[in-house]
């Protein structure tokens, strides 16, 4: 079961986080959408239930049954952008108009998919208190989380479930290719996860967000704003 945040009228953005985070990290974009909104914790993070096996086709999945059956603007950071890119391709029902995936990870050596599954296969950590948690599952996340631990039998831990790192290495060609709604690839200036010559194998004008790193929509959630067509404060 997905714990889903809902708000406004009118055209509906959904917006997906990236691995590690909770759909917090989207308070500062969503505040300002002219339409309706739609943003879930992906499963196996923050409020949400954990799920047997992570694929991108299994959240992609657990996403398509919360989003209603209309046109939509679905827009992913990392994770969340594969996963968005994923729904685009019309396998699931969703009807994406628009996809924008925000910081998508485009090569990945053997030894970082290595280390992944490693991550995904070690037990989960439990700590003393609940800060300790917190301060864990932001660090695990890349931006402070509110609601990413929980209580366990013996102390707190970072909600999320570990085995989603083994997510894998998604055929994001194959994925662009297949998508039937617009795709905008984006990423910020000084992200080294996504630098702009990697995006431009997948999209010939992908959109650099200049002075910010990996969590473009956190540290200047006014320019995903733009690029959504949300006019400046």
């Amino acid at each position: 079961m997905l714990h889903v945040e809902r708000g406004g009228n009118g055209p509906l953005l959904v917006l997906l986080h990236g691995l590690g985070a909770t759909g917090e990290v989207w308070e500062d974009v969503v505040r300002d959408w002219h339409g309706s909104w739609l943003v879930p914790d992906l499963p196996g993070h923050g409020r949400s239930g954990r799920i047997d096996r992570y694929s991108f086709g299994s959240l992609a999945a657990a996403v398509a049954e919360v989003v209603p059956r209309e046109p939509v603007t679905v827009v992913g950071h990392s994770l969340g952008g594969v996963v968005a890119l994923t729904l685009a391709s019309g396998w699931f029902g969703v009807d994406v108009t628009r996809c924008v995936g925000v910081g998508i990870k485009v090569r990945w050596t053997d030894e970082e998919l290595a280390k992944a599954a490693s991550l995904a296969a070690r037990p989960a950590k439990v700590l003393a208190t609940e800060e300790e948690a917190a301060e864990r599952a932001s660090r695990m996340a890349g931006v402070p989380v509110r609601h990413g631990v929980s209580e366990v039998d013996g102390g707190w831990a970072p909600s999320l479930d570990v085995r989603a790192f083994g997510v894998g290495r998604p055929d994001l060609p194959g994925l662009v290719m297949a998508a039937k709604a617009e795709v905008v690839l984006a990423a910020g200036e000084n992200d080294p996860m996504c630098p702009r010559e990697h995006l431009e194998e997948l999209v010939p004008e992908p959109v650099v967000f200049p002075g910010v790193g990996h969590n473009a929509h956190v540290e200047s959630p006014s320019s995903v704003g733009l690029l959504l067509g949300q006019p400046a404060r």
